[in-house]
């Protein structure tokens, strides 16, 4: 099993910046390939950056290309979204996803989830 737990969610103004931090515990860190979701009201939700284990690859949605960055960190079994150029459109709950697959490739659904942390941009 793999728990994760996210934080660094918050209110923000249009054009600020937040750190999302996703804690991953249980199995090895390294095996996981890691993404960030996000899910507005009446909205589906969105796969919007992943890194893969060794993190050499990254994904990024077409929304978040340019403003996002995810990263991970070995010594903390933590992965990182750094948010820039915030938008009211990014306004969501974010949740953090693991699985052992590359599954932003294959739409695949992952099989660990973190129970989310809220970020509310203001225009």
């Amino acid at each position: 099993q793999v728990q994760l737990v996210e934080s660094g969610g918050g209110l923000v103004q249009a054009g600020g910046s937040l750190r999302l931090s996703c804690a991953v515990s249980g199995r090895s860190f390294s095996s996981y390939n890691i993404g960030w979701f996000r899910q507005a009201p009446g909205k589906e939700r969105e796969s919007v950056a992943a890194i893969s284990k060794n993190g050499a690859m990254t994904y990024y949605s077409d929304s978040v290309k340019g403003r996002f960055t995810i990263s991970r960190d070995k010594a903390k079994n933590t992965v990182y979204l750094q948010m820039n150029s915030l938008k009211p459109e990014d306004t969501a709950a974010y949740y953090c996803a693991a699985d052992l697959t590359y599954y932003w490739l294959s739409k695949r659904t992952p099989d660990y989830w973190g129970q989310g942390t809220q970020v509310t941009v203001s225009s």
